[in-house]
């Protein structure tokens, strides 16, 4: 897929509405992860060595359409140091900007027009721009006025994030080193058989863990004790190992889990084989014998694709064990030379910035439903109405 950029365009003094995904974890009115701020910095850099003058749209969080202050913004644009402008569909400001100026909007989700893609508030919010710019691959997947609506009103492009993105998933998904491992995890299989599926058809193995690995586990029959898990989702799960079967992909699922008598982060753990695992346990994270079979199959592996924890990866030190085998072993390879490697998923993401190897990755995507509704072949809504700026 080639996307036009804005790279070539002349928009010195012309206004930008630029779409960015600032949708990030805010602690006691700090930032606690920048990543897809920081992502988002070359093109905003960029806009402004063009003399462009940027008006940067983005949300936080489920307002529900309307201006709730516990959504604001405010920490972006202090973290980035730009003004924030109080409502995004003000035009105000516009007139004292200059060359290269920067400003952050105000959540677009404090309006219900945002999310229900209404074409009078997309129309507001493209009022008096000369270009709108898509940088969000994280939200491409939603049709709402600030990724779909407003490029009824202006000529839009994308960003350099937003091509990177495209063009490296693209790459992986067409010409991908191989053999390819893909590695999912998370907790529902009901959100993710499509892309169970694809990644079937593309991968020469596939390894499911976390909670979608024990629905598995539970199709099969082995006991899962007292946890998380979908028993209406069994026969999915079956259909999908003899798919894998059709398509000579091998699939992968738990041997062993780390489990707790309560689903809690100080909960004592202990390892117990699928056969072994009793009524009331509570799995909790990859086992002992299943993480070393992972990050052999890795070890193998010339591709790989990660999205989902196999665990709760936040529960540190105890309940972190899977996830971060998984992300060290997919680091040091890469770091090696023997694997490219792609991760999407905010806690996927997270996992690989906590035990400090997100830099030795091949590609760390910023998006988590559109990373994974891309890989699975779908057409995201915001990509799709990006047009020729020049």
């Amino acid at each position: 897929m080639k996307l036009h950029t804005i790279e070539g365009l002349d928009l010195r003094g012309k206004y930008v509405l630029l779409r960015d995904d600032f949708n990030v974890q805010i602690v006691d009115g700090k930032i606690t992860d920048a990543f897809r701020i920081d992502q988002s910095m070359p093109t905003i850099n960029t806009l402004k060595q063009m003399g462009a003058r940027v008006a940067i749209v983005s949300h936080l969080g489920r307002p529900k359409g309307v201006r709730n202050m516990e959504y604001s913004l405010k920490p972006v644009a202090e973290y980035m140091r730009v003004p924030l402008i109080p409502d995004c569909l003000d035009k105000s400001f516009m007139a004292n900007m200059h060359d290269g100026d920067v400003v952050l909007l105000e959540n677009v989700r404090f309006y219900d027009g945002e999310e229900k893609n209404d074409l009078d508030f997309a129309k507001k919010l493209a009022s008096g721009f000369d270009v709108y710019v898509n940088d969000a691959f994280a939200v491409s997947h939603r049709a709402h006025a600030s990724t779909v609506g407003v490029t009824e009103f202006l000529p839009s492009c994308a960003g350099l994030l937003l091509a990177s993105e495209i063009e490296h998933l693209t790459d992986v998904m067409q010409n991908p080193k191989r053999p390819l491992l893909s590695i999912v995890g998370g907790s529902k299989v009901s959100t993710k058989i499509g892309v169970l599926r694809a990644l079937v058809k593309m991968s020469d193995t596939l390894i499911i863990g976390g909670a979608l690995g024990t629905t598995f586990n539970f199709a099969l029959r082995a006991s899962v004790g007292n946890s998380l898990y979908e028993p209406d989702q069994a026969k999915n799960a079956l259909e999908i190992l003899e798919y894998a079967r059709q398509n000579n992909c091998r699939v992968l699922i738990p041997l062993d889990k780390g489990v707790g008598s309560e689903f809690k982060p100080d909960a004592k753990r202990e390892n117990r084989d699928m056969d072994d695992i009793k009524p009331d346990d509570v799995i909790i994270d990859s086992g002992i014998k299943t993480t070393a079979r992972d990050v052999a199959e890795i070890g193998q592996a010339a591709t790989v694709i990660w999205n989902g924890t196999v665990g709760m990866a936040e529960w540190q030190p105890t309940w972190s064990y899977g996830s971060f085998a998984i992300a060290r072993a997919i680091a040091e390879n890469t770091r090696a030379g023997k694997l490219d490697s792609i991760v999407g998923g905010g806690d996927t993401v997270a996992a690989l910035h906590a035990c400090g190897v997100a830099d030795d990755i091949s590609y760390v995507s910023t998006g988590g439903g559109a990373f994974l509704e891309f890989i699975e072949g779908r057409e995201l809504p915001g990509i799709a109405v990006l047009v020729n700026c020049g």
